[in-house]
């Protein structure tokens, strides 16, 4: 089996093929770990995990720390409202700060894109993108895929919808990356205002036609509306007329294939972008977050022993 090289897990837009795969791979075991009555090994006894989350967040987040402790590693959480930060320290200064108490990796979230690669670029301990703006959202991605890999049997060949505010969100950009890779073709389906200018150049077909999207697709992956990363001038239809043009509801989804795998990366606006009968009957939304800590826990332990 290939060894992982990387210092860092930036995006999916760094990797190959193969490294993604070889991360892909890695998830099963650890995803028995997490089903055992003892949710734990002492993989990385010893190591130190910094979590430094400066953006809301709560899957994530509590992912990450769940993954770092059934790795038996020791961990340490920060945030802009409890740390030094507010006194007017920089993030790279503080970041240092926790390097120098020996922390062997630090996943960073914040809402500015790039920010992780800078820190990764200034340290020696190793980095991982928790997401970063507009920018990536790598684990998130590594989870669809191998969600959709556990539910599909496969992914080349494979045709991906991706519906929503795909101008305003690094998971889509993420699953584009990975899963153009890994050769599925994708289709991205939303409203013009959040249908971001040279999508197409990622290799992606682009339909504002919502129930082409859902036909032809073996996979759907919705996004919620991120308002809070809208600017003024991003004008969108009201949140009713939004669900009436692109929400996936029970009647849209009879012009699916019967064996449709249908996602969300969560959170979920419930009766917007898709409707709660949908969520509960027909998604796997709860699986991949399920197999979003063993991701995660693959993607700690490849790092930290790289």
């Amino acid at each position: 089996m290939k060894q992982w090289k990387k210092k860092d897990l930036l995006g999916l837009e760094d990797l190959n093929k193969g490294e993604i795969e070889l991360i892909l791979d890695s998830v099963q075991s650890f995803k028995e770990i997490s089903q055992r009555e003892i949710k734990k090994v002492p993989a990385l006894r010893g190591k130190t995990v910094a979590l430094l989350f400066f953006e809301p967040s709560t899957r994530t987040r509590v992912s990450f720390e769940l993954a770092a402790k059934r790795l038996s590693a020791d961990t340490v959480s920060f945030s802009s409202s409890n740390s030094s930060i507010l006194k007017g320290e920089s993030l790279l200064d503080s970041a240092r700060n926790i390097e120098a108490m020996n922390a062997d990796l630090i996943i960073i979230r914040d809402s500015s894109a790039g920010v992780p690669c800078q820190l990764a670029s200034q340290l020696k301990a190793g980095v991982l993108n928790a997401g970063d703006g507009f920018h990536e959202h790598p684990t998130q991605a590594l989870l669809d895929l191998f969600t959709i890999r556990e539910k599909k049997g496969k992914i080349q060949g494979l045709k991906v919808s991706i519906i929503g505010d795909i101008a305003h969100s690094r998971v889509a950009r993420s699953n584009i990356h990975g899963l153009k890779k890994l050769g599925a073709y994708v289709t991205v389906c939303g409203p013009p205002p959040l249908m971001p200018a040279g999508i197409e150049k990622m290799g992606v077909e682009i339909t504002y036609n919502i129930d082409e999207a859902i036909e032809k697709a073996d996979v759907l992956n919705i996004l919620r509306i991120q308002k809070e990363r809208h600017s003024v001038d991003c004008q969108i239809p009201s949140l009713r007329e939004y669900r009436e043009q692109f929400g996936i509801t029970k009647q849209r989804l009879k012009r699916a294939k019967r064996d449709i795998l249908i996602m969300h990366p969560g959170p979920v606006n419930r009766g917007v972008e898709i409707d709660a009968d949908v969520v509960d009957e027909n998604s796997v939304i709860l699986e991949q977050v399920n197999n979003g800590v063993a991701v995660r826990m693959a993607a700690i332990y490849l790092l930290a022993n790289r």
